[in-house]
């Protein structure tokens, strides 16, 4: 803004100088009386945040955007790094989001021989993909009023991390779209209400928006906002991928008096929220507090969300289900490699497990207990193409969620300045005039077309491996290079059970932690 408010006295200066001084000076008011009216066009227009939050300066983003092809081919080409470059999956999401997506030319900028390297398994006789795209019924035995989840959908992230017109663009883009909007752990704002979309509330250790005096779990508040028409699931988040075993973290700065009303606590001060729940200190506990949320919610979907730490204690988990006959109607799991714009580094670089890992360990704990067709199963963590969301349903998810892939659909450009409260984009900021920059409007219509491309990309591979329905996906499906010549195919690769097999006799890999897991106690 300070480039464009000189700009505009300069051409002030110059359109003076012209009239009362010399001609000579009207060569020099043309030129910035012509930047002032791209400073005003940008200041104006509602497409690109970045332009207006920073007029006239911004577009050296976009020129340099526009250079950026250019300049990875030149060191591709002079081997600079000793690897080619990995195709711009921010790119691609913006395609999505714009209704530009676009056939690639050249092949693939994948090192298919790379160690690691996964690859979906074509058919020889490809099926039609479906006209209408395919959701999944959310909603156990003990479910009233089940909820048909969409394959994407927008996962947790708070109000107050994100700016009110972030909160209201997501949920316009979900009503749009029919798809779910998670709330994240900041409580239930009227920015999440008023649009009208789907949402899974989801309840972390700080309990905000229903939150007692003291901190504690307030039944009657939880009750009366769960009741909501627009509130379709409720979550409880034991854990996130970027940051296991600690709290959330929401800057002072950011906790204006707005926020601190929805989160019921004190303004101007750096919310940070407790690393373990009050409500509940085993698995036992943790099972009957979640039948507890549904009683409350009037039956609807209740579940929760954690990154996988230890498959001993998940198996904890499972026997309390079993021995109290409570599941929850549905389990997210979150990736390590999951995002945060507040984690320690240490956290997000060595704790948790990996999505594929936790994703394969939870749905085969599932399947061991006999207790997969009463629960659903979610997968968050880097979510954000076609081929993404096939991979994970591969591998034992029903639906998948993206925190990422949906900002950068707002128009996030990593600027990695989302603690700050400086987001040149106005996605994650609190500064009124820095959020005015994210029209509601475009970027709602943005988040909608990505979420449907992308589901719709997945149908369209899914039929190209002879795949009608999501749930004929099966780990085979999913081979990854092993070696410098083998592929193995996913069923391989893990120990998987067969339904009830924990409950009969463990198999050998399986058995110490089933053995050592105690329905009373979390033990590592």
């Amino acid at each position: 803004m300070l480039f464009f408010g000189l700009t505009c006295c300069c051409a002030l200066a110059a359109t003076v100088l012209a009239v009362v001084v010399s001609a000579w000076w009207w060569p020099a008011a043309a030129v910035f009386l012509a930047l002032t009216a791209v400073g005003v066009w940008d200041l104006s227009q509602t497409r690109h945040a970045v332009l207006r939050n920073y007029p006239l300066l911004g577009h050296m983003r976009y020129l340099m955007e526009g250079l950026r092809p250019e300049l990875q081919q030149y060191f591709v080409e002079r081997n600079f790094d000793g690897r080619p470059f990995d195709r711009d999956v921010r790119s691609i999401v913006y395609e999505r989001a714009k209704g530009t997506d676009a056939e690639e030319p050249f092949g693939t900028d994948q090192d298919m021989y790379a160690d690691g390297y996964e690859l979906l398994v074509p058919s020889m006789a490809p099926a039609s993909p479906p006209e209408r795209l395919p959701s999944v019924r959310v909603g156990g035995p003990a479910c009233r009023h089940p909820y048909d989840m969409a394959l994407l959908n927008v996962s947790a992230m708070s109000f107050g991390a994100l700016s009110t017109n972030a909160v209201l663009a997501l949920n316009h883009g979900a009503a749009r779209g029919g798809f779910a909007h998670d709330t994240g752990e900041g409580g239930l704002s009227e920015y999440h209400l008023r649009p009208g979309g789907d949402l899974v509330w989801e309840i972390g250790t700080g309990y905000f928006g229903c939150r007692t005096s003291d901190g504690g779990f307030d039944e009657g508040e939880f009750a009366d906002k769960a009741a909501h028409d627009h509130v379709k699931c409720v979550s409880l988040k034991l854990s996130q991928g970027a940051k296991p075993g600690i709290g959330g973290v929401l800057p002072g700065g950011k906790v204006n008096a707005e926020i601190a009303r929805v989160r019921e606590v004190p303004q101007g001060k750096t919310v940070t929220s407790p690393p373990y729940h009050r409500v509940f200190g085993t698995p036992r506990e943790l099972v009957r507090f979640v039948g507890r949320m549904r009683e409350l919610a009037d039956g609807k979907p209740t579940g929760f969300k954690l990154c996988l730490t230890s498959r001993r204690q998940f198996l904890a988990v499972c026997k309390a289900m079993l021995e109290e006959d409570i599941t929850p109607d549905f389990i997210v799991v979150d990736g390590a490699e999951g995002g945060t714009g507040a984690a320690p580094l240490e956290f997000a670089d060595g704790l948790g497990t990996p999505l594929t890992e936790g994703l394969t360990t939870v749905h085969n704990a599932l399947v061991g207990t006999g207790l997969r067709d009463r629960i659903r199963i979610g997968a968050s963590g880097k979510i954000a193409t076609g081929t993404d969301i096939v991979k994970r349903l591969a591998q034992g998810a029903d639906y998948t969620n993206s925190a990422r892939a949906m900002m950068f659909a707002l128009g996030c450009i990593q600027a990695q300045r989302c603690h700050t409260n400086t987001c040149p984009t106005g996605v994650t900021t609190q500064d009124p005039r820095r959020a005015r920059a994210l029209d509601v409007a475009d970027k709602s219509e943005r988040v909608s077309r990505f979420q449907e491309a992308t589901v719709r990309s997945a149908v369209q591979i899914m039929a190209a491996m002879g795949v009608t329905d999501p749930a004929q996906l099966r780990p085979h499906m999913l081979l990854r290079r092993t070696g410098p010549t083998t592929l193995t195919p996913g069923d391989e690769l893990y120990d998987l059970l067969e339904p009830g097999r924990l409950l009969a006799e463990p198999p050998a890999s399986w058995a110490a932690d089933w053995t050592a897991a105690d329905p009373d106690r979390f033990t590592v």
